[in-house]
């Protein structure tokens, strides 16, 4: 009897890494997870920090990442190196860049780290949403194809359609999950920190040329609370504070289903109108 082999997650296919050597990994572009310029920004981040989780000298689980989009990443092979730049006796920090033909297009810094039981306070509220099952589930435009690989359930501040208006404010709140269903880790949280399209589009109602520059991701949660998650849709709210002569600065978080508070993110995105 022939054993059917299934074939990847098109995320894990994605964010697939080869070892090539003294701290280097050879990696490839997924054109299920194209943008309309270059890759989903999420999944470059999430395969960097996929660079430093395979390396061998990885000391316990990330603690943040901060990715620097330094130039377009064209479709096809590229090159990631990954280094810790210092290990202490708790925390490691990492210096990662991608690069294709000996150009490098972006880079990062990212640390690591093991964590203990200490005394904690969470001073940001999750918010108040309805269920994932009460809210019915949106749809990027066709041509922006890494949004197919989520599923989005916009409970407030939804992508603009084409006859779409200059919003109050740039608030927006959804439930979202890959798919297919896919077990929640660090990878997958990073590219889910990147699923909020620019937060002008939704402010000016209507897309504009936009692109993140920089991006950090904070991390709340260890392994074994991201494994409790299993295949649950997450909860994430964006906004903006400013937006201003080319640029805007827009934070996020990510919240389990069961309240838990499993990462934040900031990012400095420029425009041009």
């Amino acid at each position: 009897m022939t054993r059917t082999i299934a074939p990847p997650h098109p995320f894990d296919a994605a964010v697939e890494l080869t070892p090539a050597g003294d701290g280097r990994f050879s990696g490839h572009t997924s054109p299920a997870y194209a943008n309309m310029v270059g890759p989903f920004g999420g999944i470059t981040a999430a395969t960097l920090l996929r660079a430093a989780q395979q390396h061998p000298d990885r000391l316990g689980d990330p603690l943040s990442l901060t990715v620097n989009y330094a130039g377009p990443i064209a479709e096809g092979a590229f090159e990631i190196s990954a280094r810790p730049v210092r290990t202490n006796r708790s925390t490691q920090h990492w210096a990662l860049e991608l690069s294709q033909d000996g150009v490098v297009a972006t880079t990062a810094t990212a640390v690591f780290g093991t964590r203990r039981e200490t005394w904690s306070s969470t001073e940001i509220t999750r918010p108040d949403v309805p269920a994932v099952e009460d809210v019915e589930a949106g749809a990027f435009p066709e041509f922006i194809a890494w949004s197919r690989n989520y599923e989005m359930r916009f409970v407030a501040g939804g992508i603009p359609t084409t006859e779409a208006v200059e919003h109050p404010d740039t608030v927006s709140t959804l439930w979202v999950r890959d798919t297919p269903a896919r077990p929640l880790d660090f990878a997958a949280l990073t590219a889910l920190s990147d699923v909020f399209f620019p937060r002008i589009f939704l402010r000016r109602g209507q897309y504009m040329p936009a692109g993140t520059v920089s991006m950090t991701v904070y991390f709340h949660a260890d392994a074994e609370v991201l494994a409790e998650q299993a295949e649950d849709a997450l909860l994430g709210t964006a906004r903006a504070q400013q937006i201003r002569r080319g640029y805007f600065d827009q934070s996020a978080e990510l919240w389990g289903r069961d309240g838990e508070l499993l990462a934040t993110t900031h990012q400095l995105v420029y425009f041009k109108d």
